[in-house]
């Protein structure tokens, strides 16, 4: 297995200020904008991101984490075979990724995901 990248996904009432901090305060730049989520990435380093995303009460689920990794379908059935709480099922998104969410042992709610082919 391999993990491309790990991400906070940080909830936010006010969407507008904290991409507003993240961009004014700390230099990052918006590279994806899809209006419930936004990643911001370091401009010298694209692999160092942060997610800010919606919290309006919209959306039942929200993960604390996203996880890149190569393999979704192999990471998906060894954390079924193991019995863990899939929050999310694996689904192919329309923006082009194929992920679900799984319930670590501490209760943390991580996007485990990949970029479907041709999409990015």
């Amino acid at each position: 297995m391999s993990v491309k990248r790990i991400v906070p996904d940080i909830k936010s009432k006010d969407l507008d200020a904290s991409r507003q901090f993240y961009v004014d305060v700390l230099g990052l730049e918006v590279a994806m904008d899809m209006d419930f989520i936004v990643t911001l990435v370091s401009p010298g380093n694209p692999t160092a991101q942060v997610s800010l995303m919606r919290d309006d009460d919209s959306l039942a689920i929200l993960p604390q984490m996203s996880i890149e990794v190569a393999d979704v379908d192999d990471v998906h059935a060894r954390a079924v075979s193991r019995g863990l709480d899939i929050v999310y099922p694996l689904t192919n998104e329309p923006w082009g990724v194929r992920r679900f969410f799984v319930a670590d042992p501490s209760g943390t709610l991580i996007n485990v995901m990949c970029h479907v082919r041709g999409t990015h």
